[in-house]
């Protein structure tokens, strides 16, 4: 074993499985999301890793059983980060709304905004029965769903006018990714909090 070699085969052995499969899924979330996932090759994400082909294999069957791990593991950092948002004590549920999009507007800023990661999954992966989109869908249900519980909390809309105000701020969310990724935070992504009020408000 040469010298050149000797710090990485430690490295090896230092990991344990779990922890390789975090590893691997770190380079993977980079990787795909900064380049895309069909344009990303097992080939990058093992040299990236630093890994051989057979230690990714041993822990993925194939590369789509990757790309849902990847979908998967941003999906639970995603509804953890907006229930820290949401779950604000003390703040009315008006407050807790326009908080989420307060963050919003702060993530989707261009220094390393591509586009929502689930959207994108959605886009590489169109069929119905992969897991990657299967684990995207069940996201964006989410976030509905997470709108409505907020919505219910406001006074004075029975059930359907809550529904109708989660399904429109649901889709003043998509829109503010979707404008951010083509047009910019400066476009009329700017206004989504401003439009979320007013749905809100009206």
């Amino acid at each position: 074993m040469s010298i050149v070699n000797a710090p990485m085969t430690a490295l090896r052995q230092r990991r344990s499985a779990a922890e390789t499969r975090e590893h691997i899924l770190d380079v993977a979330e980079e990787r795909f999301y900064r380049d895309g996932i069909r344009a990303t090759g097992i080939d990058r994400i093992v040299a990236d890793a630093g890994i051989a082909p057979t230690t990714l294999y041993r822990l993925f069957d194939s590369k789509d059983d990757l790309v849902a791990a990847y979908v998967d593991r941003f999906a639970v950092g995603y509804r953890d980060w907006i229930e820290s948002i949401t779950a604000a004590p003390g703040l009315p549920a008006r407050e807790r709304i326009l908080a989420l999009f307060d963050d919003l507007t702060d993530v989707t800023r261009p220094d390393a905004f591509r586009g929502c990661p689930f959207l994108m999954a959605l886009a590489e992966y169109p069929d119905p029965t992969s897991a990657a989109n299967a684990s995207a869908r069940a996201v964006k249900a989410w976030v509905r769903a997470k709108l409505h519980a907020l919505v219910d909390e406001l006074p004075g809309p029975g059930p359907s006018k809550a529904a109708m105000l989660a399904d429109q701020l649901a889709l003043v969310v998509e829109g503010l990714y979707a404008s951010t990724a083509a047009l910019g935070s400066d476009g009329p992504a700017r206004h989504a909090r401003a439009l979320a009020a007013l749905v809100l408000d009206a």
